[in-house]
């Protein structure tokens, strides 16, 4: 189970709705942009100059943005032999150990990520119209820390269900 579980509630609902909307409207604009660099390029023979670095940074932000909503559906990559051979109680200590594991790495990555934004803010140089390439890359710090905040949720959440004796109800890992 993942974070599907409480996706009806309050604040992970909204997040849920932004988090798909986002990477709807990215899609889009992706697909559209291509498309239009490519008509342009063979049919006039011009480009718009800004539009290959625009769109190399929506594929970081699909990127990130793909991984945190992997993370929130529990599809995340993992080895998932070792559950399949615990009982119950066993599978929700692993996916409480794993998941903590998982937002410890996160945690470190969300803080290279954000001294990276840091050293980009007061070095870097514009991506395209001027804008500041740390105001692109701002989704590297924020993707990881909504995965490490999931990531902890699910470690939480796993631990009180082995403690409490409803290991159904390991987050962040498939049960079936």
């Amino acid at each position: 189970m993942s974070e599907r579980g409480t996706t009806d509630r309050g604040l992970f609902r909204i997040l849920h709705q932004l988090e798909s909307g986002l990477m709807t409207t990215l899609m889009v604009a992706m697909i559209l942009m291509a498309f239009g660099q490519i008509v342009l390029r063979n049919a006039f023979e011009v480009s718009i100059l800004w539009a290959d670095p625009f769109l190399r940074h929506m594929v970081l932000w699909t990127g990130m943005l793909g991984a945190a909503m992997a993370t929130r559906d529990g599809r995340h990559i993992k080895i998932d032999v070792l559950p399949q051979l615990l009982p119950p109680r066993g599978k929700a200590v692993l996916a409480a150990l794993t998941n903590l594991f998982s937002a410890v790495i996160c945690a470190v990555l969300s803080w290279a990520a954000v001294r990276f934004v840091r050293d980009e803010m007061e070095f870097g140089g514009n991506v395209f119209l001027d804008i500041p390439t740390w105001i692109v890359q701002l989704i590297l710090p924020a993707a990881f820390v909504i995965i490490t905040v999931r990531f902890f949720i699910f470690a939480f959440t796993s631990a009180r269900s082995a403690w409490r004796d409803d290991a159904d109800e390991t987050f962040g890992e498939d049960t079936a």
